[in-house]
């Protein structure tokens, strides 16, 4: 293995020095960002381009909010409305979860193994800049004749296919184009782990987060290609007189749906895998204890990664399937929530009897742990099929996978931008500040999406923006506190941009006390370039103590 590291170093040596910056630290003004190669610069663009995406996407959901605040079409067309509702989706799913764990994935990956970059440079810098485009050709929809997408995030044909107006085909471009910059985000993943780990580091001395995210890139690798498929098929359908998802042409409208989820469903995972893994590293650290259970939570980690592409038709118990096959999809469902168990208990575990000290990290760790079980529970009343009659389509789902979602991988990303952030700008956030944001947050989030668990019970149906009035009083309080959720967000903005201008300086390399990892023995802040030459073993052992496998 040493001998590919280094040829891989060699190689990224070659790639870099065509830019002056390799001994010499970046260049100046805009086109150190447009050109640069460095995993820091190009994670940070990342984080900054997932922010502008959430504040996009927050924007859109309090739209869809102040039309549900009351009965009635109050604000918007009914039209426009689910224009919001579609692009809130699409932009929150793949402009800011998704891009947010990359802009993690290459901060942290190449500093976690003793790296000096990504191992594919060049194509990283590419794997972003496709991203701001993709971005824009999605919004630019919303300005076309006809309105944007209007048939919700999943798309489902013939509404997409049959009755969607013209900007379709720049929604399936961008589609496109937002998968290939994940698939090469991936490849550049698993390449960077496999090959350019520290000599003396085996896989199962990786921190946590490294092994989410080499799970995460195989599962992107494998569910990506499938989207990109449903989309070409809808495309054809649209302007080349094919049939795919038409049922007059012999073609299937259920089988877009199986497309879609066989693609939908890994991609869920996709998105709190490396969520997972934050809250791995954090938990240990402000608890001072190894994690527990390590070698239980990769195994658990690849047990639900290879579950998530054998459930897909949960999504579709409505369809018509056999009784049969509705079983199956039941059982399959409900067994993934045994390793998602096994990482809760572990992340307890390692809580109890710690010597826990609640740093804003670790506020929005054990957030996370207590919500996403939240919206775990209400994942498993779903996965049983005769309950789902009821369930399927109603503000229950939206619940469930807000929960999962907003409370599960958004908290994440906010508490490993917390963690790491000092290490980034080498300058302490406001910690008082901080967590105020976290209380405010953490109730209004509550506030926002736990009426909508009645809601659904009592039967409101997702995507309407009118309803009937039993359903006002709920609506008004989750309105309320969706706008006090979306309010948090201006004093998060302040709180991350003062802790970069005029945060006060760190002086230890170990900004947490009880970190373990090798991000921990660079300097503060992290220098340009780190690891011209790998970790000593002792030093591995020594970081991954926290493994507590030694």
């Amino acid at each position: 293995m040493s001998t590919t590291t280094t040829d891989l170093q060699d190689e990224i040596d070659t790639l870099e020095g065509s830019h002056d910056d390799h001994h010499h630290g970046p260049e100046k003004g805009l086109m150190r960002w447009v050109k640069t190669t460095n995993h820091k610069d190009i994670g940070t663009l990342y984080i900054w381009f997932a922010f502008s995406m959430l504040l996009i996407g927050g924007a859109m959901a309090m739209v869809i909010r102040a039309e549900l605040f009351m009965p009635g079409i109050q604000l918007v067309d009914p039209q426009f409305f689910n224009q919001m509702t579609t692009l809130h989706g699409l932009i929150m799913v793949f402009g800011a979860i998704m891009p947010a764990f990359v802009g993690l994935a290459n901060w942290q990956i190449p500093l976690m193994i003793g790296a000096k970059d990504m191992a594919l440079p060049r194509m990283n810098n590419w794997s972003f800049w496709i991203l701001p485009f993709a971005g824009m050709m999605l919004i630019s929809t919303l300005f076309m004749e006809g309105g944007g997408p209007a048939f919700g995030w999943t798309f489902y044909a013939p509404l997409s296919t049959t009755f969607a107006p013209d900007s379709t085909d720049f929604f399936i471009f961008a589609v496109h184009m937002l998968g290939f910059s994940s698939i090469m985000g991936a490849i550049n993943v698993i390449a960077t782990i496999m090959n350019m780990r520290a000599p003396d580091m085996k896989y199962m001395d990786m921190p946590l987060f490294v092994w989410t995210w080499l799970i995460t890139a195989f599962l992107l690798i494998a569910a990506m290609p499938v989207l990109a498929g449903a989309v070409t098929m809808m495309l054809t359908d649209r302007n080349f007189g094919t049939s795919f998802f038409d049922a007059a042409g012999g073609g299937d409208p259920v089988m877009f749906q199986h497309i879609f989820w066989f693609f939908g469903h890994p991609e869920v995972y996709i998105m709190i895998l490396p969520a997972f893994g934050v809250v791995s590293q954090i938990i240990p650290t402000f608890a001072r204890k190894p994690l527990f259970g390590y070698s239980s939570m990769v195994y658990a980690t690849a047990s639900i990664a290879l579950l998530s592409f054998v459930v897909w038709a949960h999504h579709m118990f409505l369809t018509g399937m056999p009784i049969a096959g509705q079983l199956y999809f039941m059982y399959a469902t409900i067994m993934i929530s045994v390793p998602t168990g096994v990482k809760v208990f572990n992340w307890v575990t390692t809580m109890w009897r710690g010597s826990m000290t609640f740093e804003t990290p670790m506020l929005w760790a054990v957030a996370f742990v207590i919500l996403f079980t939240i919206g775990g529970f209400s994942g498993l009343m779903l996965g049983i099929a005769p309950a789902d009659i009821q369930y399927h389509d109603t503000y229950f789902v939206v619940a469930h996978f807000h929960y999962v979602l907003v409370t599960g991988a958004l908290f994440s990303i906010i508490a490993a931008v917390f963690y790491w952030l000092p290490k980034w700008c080498g300058n302490m956030y406001n910690e008082k500040l901080a967590k105020i944001h976290f209380w405010w947050a953490v109730i209004s989030v509550n506030v926002l999406f736990f009426p909508q668990h009645f809601l659904g019970l009592a039967g409101m149906p997702r995507r309407i923006p009118d309803y009937s009035l039993q359903f006002a009083d709920f609506n008004m309080i989750s309105s309320i506190g969706g706008f006090a959720f979306g309010a948090s967000f201006i004093l998060l903005t302040y709180i991350i941009v003062d802790c970069i201008r005029n945060g006060k300086p760190v002086k230890e390399d170990r900004v947490w006390d009880s970190a373990k990892g090798l991000e921990w023995t660079v300097a503060t802040p992290a220098p340009y370039h780190t690891f011209d030459n790998p970790p000593s073993k002792k030093v591995i052992l020594e970081e991954s103590s926290h493994i507590g496998e030694h």
